[in-house]
């Protein structure tokens, strides 16, 4: 069979396998993945829906909250209701352009909650070690901005990705042995050379996510030595819980991004099917568990979260009228 480019044109479609060797199981593997899903759909959603609400969470912080649900949102969502089709109704065919589609907003996604991430260590190293000047330093407009930088940085980074993509000659190979379309995944099915795909993947990974972890690391270890220095146990304690939350989250994201994304490169010895059940764990786990590590750690949320379903629930005075 001849080679063809990927085109905008082109009518072929790959095919998306699933999680190889375990097809008899795809069933029994989608619940607890549609579970999370909708775990960190409600979760999430109730995050935007309560900050949106409440005016007095209208806080630097929360916004970064919101910026982080809404990128959890996107990820999850790029990838979860694909992979169910395939496990439920074994609908495996993706277009070219519905392939490229979801790997640049995954990959972008990814990069985004990255940037998210870094800026929310810089706001509670300023949040720490120069309370008296947050304000000022952190206002809703710069982080706003911010957040505005890190989406910029995560579609220009990203773009180039399809690009390449588009650019490399496929043979008769059109299957995807995952439950999405990943970049070295699609790349590795070429019968071109795929070494510059390799390179730049890799630039991407080390440069930007060692940039963001070299950030947050640094920021970190700055508030450590703060909190060292802090002499009341009640704000010590505070600071501290504080920070044991996002060092939670981040090492939760981290973890699995960076084990899904050195095993396509390096990982040959690793089974199929676990290389793919971690990956999809990737853009189901963190967006699960962030609503739940901040509502329960973060008081003045969780209080605001918890007086929703109490309204809901508890009948209001004004509906009892004296006979």
């Amino acid at each position: 069979m001849a080679p063809f480019n990927l085109t905008p044109s082109d009518p072929s479609t790959f095919i998306l396998m699933g999680v190889p060797g375990l097809e008899a199981a795809h069933i029994w593997i989608s619940i607890p993945f549609s579970v999370f899903y909708i775990i960190g759909l409600l979760g999430n959603s109730m995050i935007l829906f309560v900050v949106g609400k409440e005016q007095t969470l209208h806080k630097p912080m929360y916004l970064l909250l919101c910026m982080l649900a809404l990128t959890d949102i996107g990820m999850s969502t790029s990838v979860m209701p694909k992979a169910l089709c395939i496990f439920w109704f074994n609908l495996k065919g993706i277009t070219v352009g519905g392939c490229l589609t979801q790997l640049f907003f995954l990959h972008a996604g990814s990069m985004t909650h990255s940037a998210v991430l870094v800026t929310m260590a810089f706001d509670r190293y300023v949040a720490i070690c120069n309370p008296l000047r947050y304000t000022t330093i952190l206002t809703n407009a710069r982080i706003a901005k911010l957040g505005l930088v890190g989406l910029m940085r995560a579609v220009l980074l990203v773009l180039p990705i399809p690009l390449l993509l588009s650019r490399l000659p496929f043979c008769a190979n059109h299957i995807i042995p995952h439950t999405y379309c990943e970049h070295m995944a699609v790349a590795k099915m070429s019968c071109g050379d795929i070494t510059v795909n390799r390179m730049y993947g890799l630039v991407v990974v080390f440069v930007i996510m060692g940039l963001d972890l070299t950030l947050i690391a640094l920021s970190y270890s700055l508030i450590i030595r703060a909190l060292l220095r802090i002499s009341q146990k009640e704000a010590h304690q505070k600071a501290l819980n504080t920070c044991t939350t996002h060092i939670c989250v981040m090492l939760t994201t981290y973890t699995h991004f960076l084990f899904t994304t050195l095993t396509h490169r390096f990982g040959q010895g690793i089974t199929p099917h676990v290389h793919i059940i971690f990956a999809n764990l990737y853009f189901l786990l963190s967006p699960m568990l962030n609503p739940i590590i901040y509502g329960v750690k973060t008081k003045e949320l969780r209080d605001k979260v918890g007086k929703y379903p109490r309204r809901m629930w508890l009948p209001r005075t004004t509906d009892f009228k004296p006979v």
